[in-house]
């Protein structure tokens, strides 16, 4: 591989890390927004009970599109390690879907 080549391949590798990083780090606010802050500290600063779905939503919306656009960085680079990342995005996925759900069930 030329010097050019290796720059490049090393480019689209911090590129690709970067995006499961982005990816991985809004899920991970989301889960703490619903699970730690709303719940716990929310009614101690005096927010309302229901601002959870609400700010939920569109986190999981941001979130859910990170995680895609993770996947389709590390196949469009075709990273060696695109297998197991998918899996792991695939999976954060499920469980957002699921966390959107229930937040839009608690809207209705």
């Amino acid at each position: 591989m030329t010097g050019t080549a290796a720059a490049a391949a090393s480019e689209l590798d911090e590129a690709s890390a970067r995006s499961l990083r982005f990816s991985i780090l809004i899920s991970a606010i989301r889960c703490t927004l619903a699970y730690v802050i709303l719940p716990f500290v929310a009614p101690f600063i005096g927010l309302a009970p229901g601002v959870g779905p609400a700010v939920g939503i569109p986190i999981s919306l941001v979130a859910l599109w990170a995680n895609v656009a993770s996947i389709r960085r590390h196949w469009n680079s075709d990273h060696r390690w695109k297998w197991p990342i998918s899996v792991l995005n695939a999976g954060i996925i499920v469980l957002l879907v699921i966390l959107l759900i229930l937040d839009m069930g608690q809207l209705l």
